[in-house]
């Protein structure tokens, strides 16, 4: 009975982490989104994204940014994506990204790990 019982809660505790896992937002899946907009290793309509941990908003060479998004003095790291990322012109009033932002936090924070990570960032 006892084995039966333990058996019963390893199972149950297996199926709780595969169905967690299963829902846990995809950082690179929900990059699809910016895809309309930017790129990694290139500028489209949108600044490329790679090197983008620890980088001066409005500073990737060549690119012609807002005058708001050159002048937010903002330094993108996990912080500083989580609130852009929320309400991009509510952050930077005046900046020419017209996305709305990413309400659900956990997305975000995928979206946010997937961007800063080392293959990401040594893209450039």
């Amino acid at each position: 009975m006892c084995v039966r019982k333990i058996r019963s809660g390893l199972l149950a505790g297996l199926l709780l982490a595969a169905a967690a896992a299963a829902a846990a937002p995809d950082g690179e899946a929900l990059y699809g989104r910016c895809l309309a907009c930017h790129a990694l290793r290139y500028d489209r309509v949108g600044p490329r994204h790679c090197g983008l941990a620890g980088r001066l908003a409005g500073s990737v060479p060549g690119f012609a940014y807002s005058a708001a998004m050159r002048d937010a003095g903002i330094v993108w790291q996990a912080d500083t994506l989580d609130r852009f990322l929320a309400a991009p012109a509510a952050m930077v009033p005046g900046t020419t990204m017209t996305y709305a932002g990413i309400a659900d936090p956990a997305e975000r924070a995928a979206l946010i790990d997937w961007l800063l990570a080392p293959a990401q960032a040594a893209c450039r």
